[in-house]
């Protein structure tokens, strides 16, 4: 398990942030937060896969209205994403959100400001400033590209300026209850402003990779990106950014946590790649075995097993994954299972998997 860069703590409703605690997963609604019932309704779907935290845009007075219901019903804390008007903060906060998100910068002058950041303090919410590389200050890109920078050195640079202003802003205000974030869709200019923000401020960080892309492409992004800012030990909460069902952001950010060894996969599962050898469907035996832990694990029982195997060679198979608890290999027209790298079974294809299914139960508690 990588060492965590500790960071001071804050509390997001009854969530630990920061100085050490589990590094919780966030995503966002993408319903109409004006529809109290549609947005609860995504928000829990999304807790029981395992999200923890849950951002809803907040674009006017009716998002506004609709907070109190959505912050009574749902199961994990709610942060308010508010942009330009000052207003909406206010109004959310005294709708009794969890936390908010805003951009100090771009909420108008001083007093606005101030109005917000006594207001989150009154109620001991946290705010999480957005240093984004699609919205920094230009200012700051021109100061560093004069200096002969490169094009990843410059937003690198400029995000973390970007990002110290915005807590200036609110620290003049004595508000240090603060979360931050810093990212762009380059993974390399991502990773290095966290690292370099991470050097210099105790604040806790939410991290991830910004407009990363649809599935097939944004969790290769987010995964490089995320995974190796937690390896380094950086990072207070996540999430990855994906244009596909905000599920698959919980997903994605689960396994993300297990291959970082943040989080214990209950079970791992692993399955060798195909070749030449495999005399069954390897592929859909893979998912049949992963939807039915899946299925498991989401009618509420736990699987007492560190590691399940799917192999594609009766063979080699069981020696291949002797470190399996359970374990099930392929032949011709026959499925064996293993424990530990030692048979307790060969069966027909066709009744090989019951086998297995019966195994698997019988280790659930």
């Amino acid at each position: 398990m990588p060492e965590r860069r500790i960071t001071r703590q804050i509390r997001l409703n009854k969530l630990i942030i920061g100085g050490g605690a589990p590094v919780p997963i966030q995503s966002m609604t993408n319903t109409d937060t004006r529809d109290a019932a549609a947005t609860l309704s995504q928000i829990k779907s999304l807790a029981a896969a395992g999200c923890e935290i849950i951002r809803v845009a907040i674009p006017d007075n009716q998002a506004v209205d609709a907070l109190p219901d959505i912050i009574t019903g749902s199961p994990i804390p709610v942060i308010g994403d508010i942009h330009f008007d000052y207003r909406l903060a206010l109004g959310a906060i005294k709708a009794g959100i969890h936390g908010i998100r805003i951009n100090p910068g771009n909420i108008g002058d001083e007093e606005k400001v101030r109005m917000v950041a006594e207001k989150a303090g009154e109620t001991g919410i946290p705010i999480r400033i957005g240093a984004n590389s699609g919205s920094i200050n230009a200012d700051f890109m021109e100061e560093k590209l004069r200096k002969g920078l490169s094009r990843e050195e410059t937003l690198c640079e400029a995000l973390v300026d970007s990002a110290l202003e915005q807590c200036a802003i609110l620290e003049k205000y004595r508000f240090r209850n603060i979360k931050v974030s810093l990212k762009a869709s380059d993974v390399p200019v991502t990773v290095a402003a966290y690292r370099h923000f991470s050097a210099i401020s105790d604040y806790p960080l939410h991290i991830g990779v910004t407009e990363a892309g649809t599935a097939g492409r944004g969790i290769v992004k987010s995964s490089v990106g995320i995974g190796t800012l937690l390896l380094e030990g950086i990072g207070d909460t996540l999430r990855v950014s994906l244009t596909a069902d905000p599920l698959e952001e919980i997903i994605t950010a689960i396994r993300i946590l297990e291959s970082c060894g943040l989080r214990a996969a209950e079970p791992d599962i692993v399955s060798c790649p195909t070749c030449g050898r495999t005399e069954i469907d390897l592929i859909q035996l893979a998912e049949k075995v992963e939807k039915l832990v899946s299925d498991i694990k989401n009618s509420g029982k736990k699987i007492k097993l560190n590691k399940i195997a799917v192999m594609g060679c009766v063979v080699n198979g069981p020696g291949e994954a002797k470190d399996a608890d359970l374990g099930i290999a392929g032949g011709k027209k026959q499925i064996m299972l293993f424990k530990h790298g030692k048979i307790i079974g060969t069966f027909p294809e066709t009744t090989g998997f019951e086998r297995f299914k019966e195994e698997l139960i019988g280790s659930t508690e």
